[in-house]
């Protein structure tokens, strides 16, 4: 697929990388519109593609009592008016069959979740919607086993795909980019790099997700040089209180410095 295939996207002629950025999970429409308008005005600048990204609801948590989402149609409501006040392309993750026409309704990606992505019944009905499907690699497989969750998607009638690197378990609370995996996957389809999640801490005796988000541009850095597609980065104006993945995320007042380090970097790696 091409960046044509998503609707509403910009600069795609600008040979920077794409950018997949936005909070963890929507928490309400003030959050999410706030965050879209710092990351389109800083895209905009910087002429970066750019899909806003946010978890209309969140199936993957660690315990009963964590934060799932404020109600499937409200949040995805939300995602609709992102999408339409800074006319950008959205993506949201779905968990379940039923999940992919709904979601579908409202925004222009939909993503598989890691833990997911070996659910044949949930990639066909991604893909059967007719919406780019954004494949996570899970943190269990190998590379080259996405090359089969990419065909499942052309299988069922697309060839709207890209795959997403979000790190591989190493050991029981840490995870791991193995750079060797881009280019490999990058034979199958588009390949983004989510930095964010890459650096988790997953498996905490609290039952609440560690993470490292002091070395999100030392990773991010590594997937520019390594010719990554895209990026993934979750960001928030207060990841200290966000509901969801607030260690590991990005504080919004830091991602233009870190942006513009990466656009920097990408101009320098084309002109080899």
């Amino acid at each position: 697929m091409t960046l044509q295939s998503i609707p509403k996207i910009k600069h795609t002629n600008s040979n920077n990388f794409f950018l997949l950025c936005g909070p963890c999970a929507i928490e309400g429409e003030d959050m999410a519109l706030r965050i879209a308008e710092k990351v389109v005005t800083i895209t905009n600048k910087l002429e970066i593609p750019y899909v806003f990204k946010g978890s209309f609801k969140k199936a993957n948590r660690s315990r009963i009592d964590s934060f799932t989402g404020i109600g499937d149609e409200k949040a995805l409501k939300i995602l609709k008016k992102v999408s339409d006040t800074f006319d950008v392309p959205t993506v949201t993750d779905i968990h379940e069959i039923s999940d992919a026409t709904l979601a579908a309704q409202y925004v222009d990606v939909l993503q598989i979740p890691a833990f997911l992505v070996r659910q044949t019944d949930l990639v066909v009905a991604a893909a059967k919607t007719g919406k780019v499907v954004n494949l996570k690699k899970g943190q269990f497989m190998s590379p080259e086993a996405m090359k089969h969750a990419v065909q499942k998607v052309k299988d069922s009638g697309s060839d709207k795909a890209w795959i997403t690197d979000r790190g591989t378990m190493f050991g029981y609370q840490d995870m791991i980019v193995d750079f060797r995996g881009i280019p490999t996957m990058r034979q199958y389809a588009p390949t983004v790099l989510d930095v964010t999640h890459s650096l988790q801490q997953p498996n905490q005796n609290a039952g609440v997700t560690g993470g490292r988000p002091d070395m999100i541009e030392t990773v991010a850095r590594a997937g520019v040089v390594n010719n990554v597609d895209g990026l993934f980065i979750e960001t928030h104006f207060d990841p200290a209180n966000a509901k969801s993945d607030g260690a590991n995320m990005l504080h919004l007042d830091n991602l233009e410095k870190l942006l513009t380090n990466l656009v920097a970097i990408r101009k320098t790696v084309n002109g080899l």
